[in-house]
C-alpha cells in the first residue's frame, strides 16, 4: 500500500514525508517507488539512526529523498515540513 501511495502522489501532493521505520534498511520496494516520481520525499527518524545498530546506519530510501532529519523526536515532522515548503517554494520542486 505504501509504494501505491508513493506511485499516486504526483496526481495529489507536492511533496512527501515518509517515516520508512524498519523499511528504510529493507525495502527496495519503497527506494524504487520513491525514484520513480517527480515529487520531493524528505525521510524522517524519530531516533538518530547512526547512533543505533549497526544494521541501521544504512538506508535504502534515504537516495532517493530530498534530505533526511533524524534524532529530533515528533519535532522532526514539523522540521521536515518546513524544509520541504521551503524547498517547494524556491522553484526548484513541483508545485
Amino acid at each position: 500500500m505504501l509504494v501505491s501511495q508513493i506511485l499516486g502522489s504526483p496526481e495529489a501532493f507536492n511533496g512527501i514525508i515518509l517515516n520508512p521505520a524498519a523499511y528504510t534498511h529493507t525495502s527496495v520496494a519503497l527506494r524504487d517507488a520513491l525514484q520513480a516520481v517527480t515529487v520531493p520525499c524528505v525521510e524522517v527518524h524519530l531516533t538518530n539512526t547512526a547512533a543505533r545498530e549497526e544494521f541501521r546506519h544504512v538506508s535504502l530510501t534515504a537516495g532517493a529523498c530530498l534530505g533526511q532529519i533524524m534524532g529530533f523526536g515528533a519535532m522532526g515532522y514539523h522540521l521536515a515540513l518546513i524544509g520541504l515548503v521551503q524547498y517547494l517554494k524556491s522553484g526548484r520542486g513541483p508545485g
